[in-house]
């Protein structure tokens, strides 16, 4: 249920528009706040909220810290959000199947 983490991860505003930050590539705790109408420290208590979801990680380099998103944590929420989709279609195709099915006199067809 890696996906319920995400999630609620994900419930704040805040929170994805950092991650949305992080799409064009990996960026600075300072280089995301400077883009955020929120402080650095709010930055990286959010940061580690997405980091603990799975849905970025974090490298060393020199004396700073670089994010990026976590393309295994994204990929876990989306097969949880591909998993409705995949019934939603399901769904679809079953109700398609029983229209043709129950008009064998070709009643309706041009």
């Amino acid at each position: 249920m890696a996906y319920a983490t995400a999630i609620t991860a994900l419930a704040d505003p805040t929170r994805r528009a950092v991650l949305e930050e992080l799409r064009s590539g990996p960026r600075a705790v300072g280089e995301i706040a400077a883009r955020l109408p929120v402080s650095r420290p709010a930055v990286s208590q959010h940061l580690r909220v997405l980091k603990d979801a799975g849905l970025v990680r974090d490298r060393a380099q020199g004396t700073r810290r670089l994010y990026s998103l976590n393309g295994d944590g994204l990929a876990d929420l989306r097969d949880y959000v591909n998993g409705f989709w995949d019934e939603a279609l399901a769904a679809y195709e079953r109700a398609a199947r029983s229209d043709t099915e129950g008009d064998d006199d070709g009643a309706g067809r041009e």
